[in-house]
């Protein structure tokens, strides 16, 4: 059936590519078998330096794929397929995804900053692109926040990695600056004592760096007085709250007035001639 001339080459090839063929399965297993290893050291690693736990996944499956796409790449190179070709193809057709999907790939991109740079975590109440919330999860593409009145918002991470992130949780204390007008006929100097006497009844309000009372503007109808005091971050809402009830109680209580806007109007009768 076979004549002895192709029996022969037969042989020869399979003598010549035998070696390659199981020198490169032995690298795929090992291969596996040492990506399989540093995924389980990276989980450890990322335990023990309290890397956020929404992100622990998306680490080990990026640098998995990364892995093991370089593993194939070699092993193909050992069995003797030409590379360059191959590798132009998947070039190629990474640029045209690449081009279909520029947006998805720009908040991508903008997940990675996001991962690397770690404006916030979960857990944090920030503001960003218009929306305040308390961010629940990082996605690969978006980031999730869940708002004060409980409505969940996705937000692309390409904005959000470009644009500004105000983070409220990152320091411990906060200042809290509130304004009060008063009339011009009430008393400044007993006005300036109830607020003195509101701060310091209020156990929230931290001793250091202490209070501050001033008059902030001689507006149009009122005397503005700006008090600033520090509180713990998470008592921060609470306090504006609690004050602004407070304020206003007792002003009445030691009849101050508290002004709104006035409008003076002179109707002036003309004789015609």
């Amino acid at each position: 059936m076979f004549d002895q001339y192709t029996i022969q080459k037969a042989i020869e090839m399979v003598l010549e590519y035998l070696p390659r063929l199981a020198l490169a399965l032995v690298t795929l297993v090992a291969g596996l078998w040492l990506i399989k290893q540093l995924i389980k050291f990276l989980s450890r690693l990322m335990e023990a330096r309290k890397v956020d736990e929404s992100l622990r996944p998306f680490f080990r499956t990026l640098i998995s794929v990364v892995l093991k796409v370089l593993l194939i790449i070699s092993v193909m190179g050992m069995i003797g397929i030409e590379m360059t070709s191959f590798i132009a193809l998947l070039g190629a057709i990474g640029i045209s995804i690449g081009m279909a999907l520029s947006g998805s790939l720009q908040h991508f991109a903008g997940g990675i900053l996001l991962l690397i740079y770690k404006p916030f975590k979960k857990g944090d109440f920030i503001e960003a692109q218009g929306h305040k919330g308390t961010v629940r999860e990082l996605r690969i593409f978006n980031t999730v926040l869940n708002t004060l009145d409980n409505k969940i918002v996705f937000i692309p991470n390409g904005p959000l990695s470009t644009g500004t992130v105000v983070n409220y949780n990152t320091e411990p204390t906060r200042r809290l600056d509130l304004v009060y007008g008063i009339d011009y006929n009430s008393d400044l100097d007993k006005a300036k004592k109830v607020l003195d006497t509101i701060i310091r009844n209020y156990p929230r309000i931290l001793k250091d760096p202490p209070h501050v009372i001033g008059v902030k503007e001689l507006a149009a109808n009122s005397v503005n007085l700006e008090i600033r005091v520090w509180l713990d971050t998470a008592d921060v809402i609470d306090a504006g709250f609690y004050l602004n009830e407070a304020v206003k109680k007792e002003f009445d209580r030691e009849g101050i007035s508290i002004p709104f806007p006035q409008m003076d109007v002179h109707i002036r009768n003309g004789n015609s001639d």
